[in-house]
């Protein structure tokens, strides 16, 4: 579309098939084959009107409509089947509140996510990735799904609750997210609360997952008060909890929603980030030689700090071209709080907009062969030329992820740290494309692990000095903003 803003003629409906039951609509094709339904829309229209179970719903496929969509958080709010089950399980934290109430909680949040902040954690993060590979042997075979997953919830809640969470329970959480992802897509997809009320060992699973989640923090959130206060989120909500800062207290129902909503969020979305990206390396030698060649040159061995971030460009871009090819976050929802005017069409109030990150990374038009893994495409000779407004994977506006900063520098340093040793294969025969659920990315991808013997210093990472140095993070944070609007679900 070049840009061109939509004529009213350009919104579309798509009838529903002959054959599907009209209440779920839509639905079935979204929950069987979703990457294919939504890569129709686009030729449909700018502003595609689908069903979603009983519900009317319009899905907006132009990169300009989105960011107008995101800019206006007011009228476009967050709401609809999916912020209604997100809702349920997180409470109305940062993630979900409503429009009305985000200010407030992202001023409370915000210093925890500071680039000053996020170059303090970066010895945490190398730390923590160093300590899961350090023991992994030449040919084993590794659930990168899991360890993925139980990485990025060992970091965020480090950041979150320090050590008040210890290992067997962030490991419970590690599985208890896993049921919580697997029931939260269908949900959305197929409102039909009815189903989700049925005694079902699925529905069981689910419900107990959410419910030991909620024991688990509350627990951290106890142990807390009775002991010593700590620099960290959590000691910041109860900062606040207390009205220690002068603020207006917050409640304790909003210290234990806000820590569920960023735990879950913040480990599941950069977990299925990473393990997209290690399994994209093996599809892609010449891609995985390039980084491996930067590492090499800028760490040398040793383990990265946060000085080296700027010079982890090609690494960076790496983590950038998944994020586009394969965005954890590739479907979302929003719902009008007043009737307006949108694509040409008079939209009631209550109507049910959604968006999908994948459906704009993969429009050809923005991003020359989609398909392919191409990390040159973020390197800064290229940069003048790419349609940064495109890429949308920690969303825009005022509600824009508030960890996309933290999440860019713990993948960066995640991926660096592995790579600085080690390989990861695909065992022979076909690689499975992953499924969408509630997040996009391999769900059990198990892999070989490799020992580069070309690697410099020695059998294992060595430990360096890492000084938290803010300069370098705040230059990343200035170059993903150049990149353009970068989370589960966006803050």
């Amino acid at each position: 579309m070049n840009g061109c803003v939509p004529e009213p003629e350009q919104a579309w409906t798509v009838g529903t098939a002959p054959g599907i039951f009209p209440s779920v609509g839509h639905g079935i094709a979204l929950f069987r084959r979703p990457l294919e339904f939504l890569n129709s829309l686009p030729a449909r229209g700018d502003l595609v009107e689908i069903r979603l179970g009983p519900q009317r719903a319009w899905m907006v496929c132009h990169p300009e409509l989105v960011h107008r969509m995101l800019r206006d958080s007011r009228t476009f709010d967050k709401g609809g089947s999916q912020y209604e089950r997100l809702r349920a399980l997180m409470g109305d934290g940062v993630v979900t509140c409503p429009h009305a109430e985000h200010r407030r909680q992202r001023r409370l949040l915000q210093p925890t996510f500071r680039p000053s902040s996020v170059a303090g954690y970066t010895h945490m993060m190398a730390e923590e990735t160093g300590s899961l590979c350090r023991d992994w042997r030449d040919g084993q075979k590794v659930d990168v799904s899991a360890a993925m997953l139980g990485l990025t919830t060992r970091m965020i809640s480090r950041v979150l609750l320090s050590d008040s969470l210890g290992p067997a329970a962030a490991d419970e959480v590690r599985h208890c997210l896993a049921a919580i992802v697997r029931g939260l897509f269908v949900r959305t997809v197929v409102p039909v609360d009815a189903l989700f009320r049925l005694p079902t060992p699925a529905n069981r699973r689910y419900r107990r997952a959410v419910e030991r989640v909620r024991e688990l923090i509350d627990a951290a959130i106890a142990e807390r008060r009775r002991g010593t206060p700590r620099d960290d989120l959590l000691g910041l909500l109860l900062t606040a909890a207390d009205g220690e800062d002068g603020e207006t207290p917050v409640t304790d129902q909003e210290v234990h929603d806000q820590l569920v909503s960023l735990l879950l969020t913040g480990s599941e979305s950069p977990s299925m980030c990473l393990a997209s990206t290690f399994s994209l390396l093996a599809q892609h030698p010449e891609v995985e030689r390039r980084l491996h060649a930067e590492v090499d040159s800028v760490l040398a061995g040793r383990l990265p700090d946060v000085d080296d971030l700027p010079r982890l460009a090609y690494t960076r871009s790496v983590i950038t071209e998944t994020l586009r090819h394969s965005p954890p976050g590739w479907l979302f929802t929003r719902v009008t709080t007043r009737e307006t005017e949108f694509a040409g069409r008079r939209l009631p109030r209550g109507a049910t907009i959604l968006y999908s990150p994948y459906l704009l990374h993969h429009n050809a038009a923005s991003f020359p062969e989609p398909g392919r893994f191409l990390p040159e495409r973020w390197l800064e000779s290229e940069a003048d030329t790419s349609p940064h407004g495109a890429l949308i994977p920690f969303a825009a506006g005022s509600r824009k992820c508030i960890g996309d900063l933290f999440s860019m520098a713990e993948m960066t340093v995640a991926l660096a740290t592995i790579a600085g040793r080690w390989r990861l294969r695909h065992p022979a025969g076909r690689v499975a494309p992953p499924r969408p659920g509630a997040t996009l990315g391999p769900r059990s991808l198990t892999m070989i692990c490799e020992r580069r013997a070309d690697a410099p210093g020695g059998t294992a990472p060595q430990a360096a000095a890492l000084a938290p140095g803010a300069a370098a993070v705040a230059s990343g944070s200035e170059k993903t903003r150049r990149d353009g609007d970068h989370g589960v679900h966006h803050a």
